[in-house]
């Protein structure tokens, strides 16, 4: 349902769309726990899609990194204007940005990207979130589920989410805007941030090709496998312990990349348990947990990424039990809470 709703959304922005300066938004790919197949608790599944974004007509996209060193690295988006005057020669009705009177633009042509959704020359991502939400609003009216379905949007900064309700059934989806580097499975994505983070900040997120990354593993695993039931399993227990979900996730992801595909099976069920719980508490007692992606020789080919990440020096998602010992001795007693559920 979700798919099949992303789908006729995107055809809609795709007709509205075509002709404005606006960036415009392609097909949907779902992303996180829901479409990777573990979410830990099913009353509270958000349906999270990442919508590419590309640039409008006489427009160019550049990332620019912000800082690094982080699990997260942090870009902004550099909106740049092309010269369109050999598509205006050619009889399309645009006029070039560049090498056309800014009265002549003002009085024949929508503004461009620039002067609507950027601040400077920057793509501002609370504006672009704010933009979409409101062409959902329009959108959802021209869908056939809208005579069926409610719609209700939910107020949030970076993201757009709506819940979808009708008679007793209902489910929550969350929108998350990005822009792809280069080819590959890699984005800069407008998902939520600590506070105080600018608001032309775009936070790189490797959910997509973590998504592609378990339905690889669900290609080559037997159709009983347990995997995911493993992960859904330990991250519902984790709730209120204080390990998040994607330090579960990682670990999981780890083991699925070294473990034979064969040994998740039910009967194995209660040893990759262990041998989770085993990889966790060796990550805490080292202060060191790779990141999955970032610096992994063996990430699956098919993934595209972008080609100094395999080589990349990976990322410690724990570095900051290195620096900070207090940090340390509550992450071993959360551990130990968890052993105890």
């Amino acid at each position: 349902m979700v798919t099949d709703l992303m789908d006729k959304l995107t055809h809609i922005f795709g007709q509205g769309l075509s002709d404005s300066f606006y960036p415009m938004p392609q097909q949907a790919i779902g992303v996180g726990s829901a479409f990777e197949g573990w979410s830990p608790r099913a009353e509270d599944v958000v349906y999270r899609v990442l919508v590419p974004m590309t640039p409008p007509r006489g427009h160019t996209f550049h990332l620019e990194l912000d800082t690094a060193g982080m699990p997260q690295r942090n870009f902004c988006v550099h909106v740049e204007l092309l010269c369109t005057c050999t598509r205006e020669q050619l009889g399309e009705n645009m006029l070039c940005f560049l090498h056309h009177s800014g009265e002549e633009l003002r009085r024949k042509q929508d503004p461009s990207l620039l002067h609507t959704l950027c601040t400077g020359s920057y793509l501002g991502v609370e504006k672009t979130v704010h933009w979409f939400y409101r062409f959902v609003r329009v959108a959802w009216l021209l869908l056939p589920q809208s005579c069926h379905w409610r719609l209700m949007l939910q107020p949030s900064g970076r993201s757009c989410k709506f819940q979808q309700s009708k008679d007793k059934e209902s489910f929550m989806v969350e929108m998350i805007f990005g822009v792809r580097q280069g080819d590959s499975d890699i984005f800069v994505g407008s998902q939520p941030a600590e506070v105080g983070i600018p608001s032309t900040t775009w936070l790189e997120t490797y959910a997509v090709a973590e998504a592609k990354f378990f339905r690889h593993v669900s290609r080559q695993a037997p159709h009983d496998s347990w995997h995911c039931k493993c992960l859904q399993l330990l991250t519902h227990i984790l709730m209120g312990v204080g390990f998040s979900s994607y330090t579960l996730k990682t670990v999981v992801m780890h083991l699925l990349n070294t473990i034979p595909l064969t040994w998740w099976h039910r009967r194995d069920f209660q040893q990759r348990l262990v041998d989770i719980l085993k990889y966790l508490r060796c990550s805490l007692e080292t202060k060191r947990l790779n990141h999955f992606v970032i610096g992994n020789e063996r990430f699956p080919m098919e993934t595209s990424l972008p080609s100094d990440f395999r080589v990349a020096e990976p990322l410690n998602l724990f570095q900051h039990l290195v620096s900070n010992p207090d940090a340390h001795t509550k992450a071993m007693h959360k551990y130990i809470h968890l052993l105890h559920r």
